[in-house]
């Protein structure tokens, strides 16, 4: 039971990659990445490549800056201290908080970076322009995939101590889908990006049904660490 326990934390934050991977904002980002890959659809080594490297920049830019906040955090003995002891607390407020926000409840105005249109722009340059396409793609942060990463990945990774493998694979699963198109398109560029449109309309559901979880979890902890009923 315990080692079972143990892979709950990588596999929600692996499928919390893959809900902000298909949440409006990122799904139109890694669409652009499918079109940028599409274009060298006469390799199929180059469309390989690629998809990897776009995962891989993705990845990377996850990683770190989860790591930097999480380690930052972490190393500040005050704050180290009142989250060891308080963070459970905090934890269930927070996920209901993230779970209304991905029901709609309510919503969360962010202001536009710029990132996404200046990737789209040094898109042209080759495979290794995917890892930049990535990295910079990553940083395009909507309002899901902001609640996401910042509620919900940032207090899993203190709980649980992994500092770069949660990130790690948050970012992972936030490229699963271009990593998915980047072997479709050996077969069909046009049919995988039509794939990826489509995938916008199980997003609503997933996003859904997550929220539900998220509240229900969030419930369960104030029960148990902040009322003491359970």
């Amino acid at each position: 039971m315990g080692e079972l326990l143990k892979t709950v934390p990588p596999l929600m934050t692996l499928w919390l990659g893959i809900l902000a991977s298909i949440s409006p904002c990122p799904l139109a980002t890694n669409i652009a990445a499918v079109s940028f890959i599409a274009h060298q659809v006469t390799s199929s080594k180059a469309v390989f490549l690629s998809g990897l490297l776009y995962t891989l920049g993705r990845t990377t830019t996850y990683t770190v800056l989860g790591s930097v906040i999480c380690y930052g955090i972490a190393s500040a003995p005050l704050i180290s201290s009142f989250l060891q002891h308080k963070l459970p607390q905090i934890l269930g407020p927070l996920l209901i908080l993230v779970g209304a926000f991905l029901l709609d409840i309510f919503k969360i105005p962010l202001p536009s970076t710029g990132i996404s249109g200046l990737a789209e722009r040094m898109s042209g340059g080759g495979a290794l322009s995917a890892f930049l396409l990535g990295s910079l793609f990553a940083l395009a942060f909507c309002p899901v995939s902001a609640a996401l990463y910042f509620g919900a990945l940032i207090p899993l990774t203190l709980q649980h101590g992994s500092y770069v493998l949660l990130p790690a694979l948050f970012g992972i699963g936030t490229a699963l889908p271009v990593v998915l198109a980047a072997f479709g398109l050996a077969f069909s560029a046009q049919a995988v990006l039509g794939w990826l449109e489509h995938i916008g309309r199980a997003e609503t559901i997933a996003r859904k049904i997550t929220g539900v979880i998220f509240v229900a979890v969030g419930f369960y902890y104030t029960l148990v660490y902040i009322f003491r009923v359970l």
